[in-house]
């Protein structure tokens, strides 16, 4: 049974840990994460992008495939199905489809376009049991075409935002996502300071979790971090693994292509990954 992350985050960040967001993209990365998840008694949250949920045959697919995977592996641990990034429209697919918690991402509008949109989806979100985050201040990188520069977030934007009833708030720190480059100058946790001291008790989100240095990481949840977006890292093990056992051949023993046996070793990375993000974040045994 899936649920909303509300409470998860509420109880992450009074724990001083944080919950692991990670993106699925097909079968695979879902079952990976919710066996992990189970595997370590750890709340977990799938992330689905609307270019993800358009590779797997649109929001309606996805809800299926995770309901009925998460009844019959037995999960029994708090899952949530949300989606990251999420547009005006996309929200309401995702409302209609059956997830469980929807992100608006506006930070690439004016903060009074931002603001209206936020609080009609806060209400929509809200009527259904629906948890819903928010952003200000794009985070670097690309994601689904939206591009940002990883500028910080302005603190009393933060709260005007925060103050519409959201449930937990993504605000740039100079995270990106992706690859972090050389000269990246780190988070800014005077920003995120300034920020957890205008939202107050909220839990705060940080996206672009892969590359972050752990002391970083840490430090983060300390100043109320309770949700921590994973993508990227998974996405070159699965790459990395399944290269790796291509190169070697083995996909060309025995008779005829079998997509079980290809898949595997990417499997396995991802719930090494998964395992490895979740003893950083402290949530193992937690749920």
């Amino acid at each position: 049974m899936l649920v909303t992350a509300r409470d998860m985050l509420y109880k992450a960040m009074e724990g001083k840990y944080a919950v692991g967001h990670f993106n699925i993209n097909n079968l695979e990365w879902t079952k990976a994460i919710l066996l992990t998840a189970q595997e370590l008694n750890a709340p977990v949250i799938l992330g689905v992008s609307e270019g993800a949920g358009k590779y797997m045959t649109g929001f309606e697919t996805v809800t299926a495939m995770v309901k009925a995977m998460d009844k019959s592996l037995g999960i029994t641990v708090p899952v949530a199905l949300h989606l990251d990034h999420g547009s005006y429209e996309g929200c309401y697919k995702c409302i209609k489809a059956g997830f469980s918690s929807i992100m608006f991402d506006g930070s690439h509008f004016p903060i009074d376009e931002n603001v209206a949109k936020t609080t009609e989806l806060v209400n929509a979100a809200h009527q259904l049991g629906l948890s819903i985050e928010a952003e200000v201040g794009a985070i670097g990188g690309e994601e689904d075409g939206v591009i940002g520069k990883g500028e910080c977030a302005d603190p009393d934007e933060c709260k005007r935002i925060a103050d519409l009833g959201v449930d937990f708030l993504a605000a740039g720190i100079g995270n990106i996502h992706g690859k972090y480059p050389e000269n990246w100058e780190g988070l800014s946790f005077e920003t995120l300071a300034a920020i957890k001291e205008k939202v107050g008790d909220m839990p705060l989100v940080l996206h672009g979790g892969t590359g972050i240095p752990a002391d970083m990481i840490k430090k983060a949840i300390s100043l109320g971090v309770a949700k921590i977006n994973v993508n990227t890292e998974c996405q070159l093990a699965f790459q990395e693994a399944t290269r790796a056992y291509i190169e070697a051949g083995k996909d060309q023993q025995g008779k005829g292509f079998d997509p079980r046996k290809l898949l595997a070793p990417g499997f396995e990375a991802i719930k090494a990954t998964v395992k490895e993000k979740m003893e950083l974040f402290g949530c193992i045994g937690k749920a």
